[in-house]
């Protein structure tokens, strides 16, 4: 019975070359002082592998760990003093809501008018955030979903490529490997055993519960409940956080396994004029913000990002920014698409 759930020796060996190129896409970028370099690496190593026609892959029970880590890791960076700056945060939101109104409309129109994509497949290509559940509702409303996933996945990892680059050719971030406010002792076994057992069993309810990201939302508030109220100060070991950048990276250029150069090309100039419009839309409103609030330029510009919440939030981790800024923002935005999708791909379907 337990070689039943072993994967298939070819699997073994796609896991194993898969997640070799994602270590060296890492350690690649992170010598060459490109700042979330292990992330980032990763992902353009394993993508263009896929592209090239390697089997990349990483399994389903691996990606939902690291969702889990992910969390633990973004919740371990809260102090009171991040939950002082909530006062700000109403305005911001504000802001991204109106932000994200205006990039699904330029977004669909663009889709629909110059690319000739249907309204539904249009308006799930263009959404921001919120990509997996975005998928889901492209298979069920019968959209064509390779066009949608490949619109999606290439704004993600354009995004966690390039903004990281741009933030250093700006003087706005560093390629200093992340630390956090104290580094793992030998001492803390057992505070570390409670976070993480504290930390799962939430990320397991919440996506037992069907919370939008529960996974990694679930863990994150747990850790930073823990480490927001003091009982919890010890954080995951350095190490480990870069192996979860690095095998993040992986699961993100693997999204591009199985797609032909021609299929690629037939979606390609849509993803690119689509993520150039949002990030445009999306600059100009966090811009707007930036002689308001006291936040900093990149944190900002990572918030208001017209990408899926986990790589935007691990992306503010790797680039020492406030993962709780940040995550909040995402968040907001996965509830609001969520909410309003089902009510416009009606209105779609009608006017079809």
């Amino acid at each position: 019975m337990i070689s039943a759930f072993r994967p298939p020796p070819r699997s073994c060996r796609n896991i194993a070359e898969t997640l070799t190129l994602a270590g060296a896409g890492g350690i690649a970028f992170t010598l060459l002082g490109v700042p979330a370099g292990y992330l980032s690496g990763s992902i353009a190593f394993v993508a263009s592998a896929a592209l090239a026609g390697r089997p990349m892959y990483v399994p389903t029970p691996a990606v939902r760990i690291l969702f889990v880590l992910i969390g633990i890791s973004l919740g371990s960076v809260v102090t009171p003093a991040t939950i002082n700056g909530l006062s700000d945060y109403p305005l911001s939101l504000t802001m991204l809501l109106a932000s994200t109104i205006a990039m699904s409309v330029a977004g669909t129109s663009y889709l629909k008018f110059v690319h000739k994509f249907d309204g539904t497949t249009a308006y799930l290509s263009a959404v921001p955030g919120g990509m997996a559940q975005v998928m889901v509702l492209a298979f069920e409303c019968k959209a064509d979903a390779r066009a949608v996933a490949i619109v999606q996945t290439v704004r993600v990892i354009v995004l966690s490529i390039a903004l990281p680059a741009t933030f250093a050719i700006l003087g706005l971030a560093d390629g200093t490997p992340i630390s956090t406010r104290n580094a793992f002792q030998l001492s803390q076994p057992g505070e570390l055993a409670i976070l993480t057992l504290v930390s799962t069993l939430t990320a397991a309810l919440a996506h037992r519960a069907r919370f939008p990201g529960g996974l990694l939302f679930g863990a994150m508030l747990a850790s930073a409940a823990l480490h927001g109220s003091g009982l919890i100060d010890v954080t995951l070991p350095s190490g480990v956080q870069y192996v979860v950048m690095i095998a993040f990276g992986a699961v993100a250029g693997a999204r591009f396994s199985n797609t032909s150069w021609s299929q690629l090309k037939c979606y390609f100039g849509a993803a690119i004029g689509t993520l150039l419009l949002t990030t445009i839309i999306a600059a100009s409103f966090a811009g707007a913000l930036l002689p308001i609030l006291a936040v900093p330029t990149a944190q900002m510009m990572v918030a208001f990002a017209p990408g899926a919440s986990d790589g935007m939030m691990l992306l503010a981790l790797a680039l020492h920014l406030d993962p709780i800024y940040v995550g909040a923002h995402h968040l907001v935005r996965v509830f609001f698409v969520m909410g309003v999708t089902p009510l416009i791909l009606r209105f779609l379907r009608r006017g079809r």
